[in-house]
């Protein structure tokens, strides 16, 4: 139980250092990006519920405008359109086609259920059990290049939470 409150301590402090700094803001070209809002954390506890409250204004410009926004909590996300895009653009290079590290495989629905060398990284309802919002949301992977933006990490958590569906 306490490691649970320890991750969410830790995934709302990472979002609020994220937006709150927007580095990559000055090295970003205006027409490749877009504003995004600050959301608040998908699992519910007492610090979330504080966070959640008073969320910080947003300055993160790093994300292409292609990338989906994080849905409303509750909302219904799409594995098809909002979690796929973000997997392809942040994780297929080395884990889909002819490289898998781990023998994890993220390109479809189907591969990445499968899991990997270590066993399954999604557990269906349960993004706190997951190995995949585990890692992203300590920022341990994606390992090179961007890591993923607190609405792409919501938007992943959100989606566990929901049943994980192929939708």
């Amino acid at each position: 139980m306490k490691s649970t409150y320890a991750k969410i301590a830790l995934f709302v402090l990472i979002a609020g250092l994220l937006t709150a700094c927007g580095s990559q803001a000055a090295n970003t070209p205006a027409s490749a990006s877009q504003p995004t809002e600050a959301v608040a954390p998908a699992i519910s506890s007492p610090l979330a519920t504080k966070a959640a409250t008073n969320p910080p204004a947003s300055t993160d410009t790093s994300a292409p405008a292609t990338e989906p926004a994080a849905a409303p909590q509750g909302a219904p996300v799409s594995f098809s359109h909002d979690v796929l895009p973000i997997l392809e653009s942040r994780c297929t290079n080395c884990h889909g086609g002819e490289r898998t590290e781990k023998a994890l495989n993220l390109k479809t629905y189907a591969d990445m259920m499968q899991g990997s060398e270590n066993g399954p990284v999604v557990t269906a309802g349960n993004a706190a059990d997951s190995k995949l919002v585990e890692l992203i949301l300590n920022q341990k992977m994606p390992k090179r290049g961007p890591k993923l933006t607190p609405p792409q990490v919501e938007l992943i958590t959100n989606w566990v939470n929901q049943g994980a569906l192929n939708n």
